[in-house]
């Protein structure tokens, strides 16, 4: 009887080996791809210069202190950035989970019961005919009194759930990034506004010294026209400039008033004025930025962390799902008492019970469910990889892009205010060449014009170079901080 339990145990131990060999050897093949995180040496030729304006904290970088006030309320108080935060909260719990899944699941349970067998059945037969003691007949009905311990636990031998957790917590860090993106392209949204809501306001200045210009002009037109040196036709030009000047103001309120509303929806609150120092444009501009070397953005862009953390998360992923493949054991456990009186509950050895048992379980047949799954961990790992290159590509072209921009804004910045000092000084010219009738009304008109046009050009260029200063600092990485 001993020899033919012993053959029963190693004929299960030989179908448990076959079935762990057959599962491990018949794992799918598949093609995976290795992300390439090498990038150019420099930006520039022969620029080794390590510097970087990253690491400058964004309160040093836009020394605007109201500028600076619309900041620390947006990170206090902007939509997004608290979504973003309870995304981190969420996939902290994850790790949680995860970590609770691969440690033993303990329990405990009491319950109670009372069963009436009718005398009938086979049982209710057996229990009448049964031989018991005078004294210890079983009761009717009868009763069922039980409180144990339960324990189960999934043994981690191919570091399924270990790994499962681990990408978990890539996730949850990639979060974090996330978060940092976020600041990042917040506090660049806020300057740009800011900047440009300053622009507005010296745009609608110029407006408004132009009328003055443009009035007194046309003073000296109906002087000239009662002294009948000009015509009607002169002074109907000059009052048709000064309206379509006046009416330029009123699209650039509007505009004043649609960027602050912008400012303000980034900083999660309804309409006010925003606070401001007109007449620090350009006046408080960053520094000149130092890029530094393209390694860096590795490590100081958000984006590539979160993308390498999520590229990371991938990875375990597939070995999870790769796992799938290999037998589980599993383990379940427990111990009480039970007894059909409370007065016998706690009596032992007769009212003690306890279980021990272990499975172990193998696919075999119909294993496409876990075929699809490794399939698709592993397609999403080589989408991961793509997504990372993606990224780093597109932070080194941000920088190389910007720094051109800025080198490029300030040659033109130069012409251009030669040409507005040119035309400025050209509306005095044609004002006295007018009163001694030797330019005509035209020529006054379309020197005010064009002086008015490269004005309003040279400040839309300092604000283009103002906004270029900003995206360069984002794009290396600085704002987060």
């Amino acid at each position: 009887m001993i020899n033919m339990t012993k053959q029963r145990i190693y004929t299960w131990a030989a179908l448990a080996g076959i079935a762990v060999v057959y599962s491990s050897c018949s794992i799918p093949a598949i093609v995976s791809r290795q992300e390439n995180k090498a990038v150019p040496e420099a930006y520039t030729a022969g620029s080794t210069d390590s510097t970087n304006t990253a690491s400058i904290n964004w309160r040093d970088y836009f020394a605007d202190p109201y500028l600076a006030a619309l900041i620390d309320t947006a990170l206090d108080r902007n939509q997004e950035l608290n979504i973003i935060l309870q995304e981190i909260e969420i996939a902290r719990n994850e790790v949680r989970i995860r970590k609770g899944e691969y440690l033993p699941s303990v329990g405990v349970g009491a319950g109670m019961g009372v069963d009436k067998v009718a005398r009938y059945t086979n049982i209710g037969a057996s229990e009448a005919t049964t031989d018991i003691k005078p004294g210890k007949a079983m009761p009717e009905p009868l009763g069922d009194f039980k409180i144990a311990a339960y324990a189960t636990w999934e043994v981690d031998i191919w570091h399924k759930l270990r790994n499962a957790k681990k990408a978990a917590a890539q996730r949850y860090l990639s979060t974090i990034e996330g978060k940092n993106f976020v600041v990042t392209n917040l506090v660049a949204e806020i300057a740009n506004s800011y900047y440009e809501l300053l622009a507005l306001d010296n745009q609608l200045s110029i407006i408004q010294q132009n009328i003055d210009i443009q009035s007194d002009a046309l003073e000296i037109v109906k002087l000239q026209k009662e002294a009948t040196r000009v015509t009607e036709l002169a002074v109907r030009k000059f009052e048709a400039e000064v309206a379509k000047t006046k009416s330029l103001q009123y699209g650039i309120r509007q505009q004043i008033t649609e960027t602050e509303n912008r400012i303000n929806f980034l900083l999660g609150r309804y309409p006010q004025p925003i606070v401001r120092n007109k007449a620090s444009f350009g006046a408080t501009m960053p520094q000149m930025v130092q890029s530094g070397i393209p390694s860096q953005l590795l490590a100081n862009r958000p984006d590539i962390r979160q993308a390498e953390l999520q590229l990371s998360a991938a990875k375990l992923d597939v070995m999870v799902a790769r796992a799938e493949f290999y037998p589980s054991l599993g383990i379940t456990a427990s111990v009480g008492y039970q007894a059909f009186n409370p007065a016998y509950l706690i009596k032992s050895p007769e009212s003690l019970l306890y279980s021990l048992a272990g499975d172990l379980v193998a696919p075999l047949v119909n294993r496409n469910a876990i075929k699809a799954h490794y399939y698709m961990a592993n397609a999403r790992q080589i989408q991961t990889v793509y997504n990372y290159e993606r990224t780093v590509l597109n932070a080194y072209l941000e920088v190389v892009n910007q720094m051109s921009n800025i080198h490029n804004l300030e040659q033109s910045y130069d012409l251009k205010n030669k040409q507005v000092k040119a035309l400025t000084e050209s509306i005095d010219i044609s004002n006295e060449l007018f009163k001694s009738a030797r330019a005509d009304y035209m020529e006054v008109l379309m020197t005010q014009r064009d002086a008015l046009e490269s004005r309003f050009e040279l400040i839309e260029t300092r604000k283009q170079q103002m906004n270029a200063l900003v995206h360069i600092y984002q794009a290396l990485g600085g704002g987060w901080r």
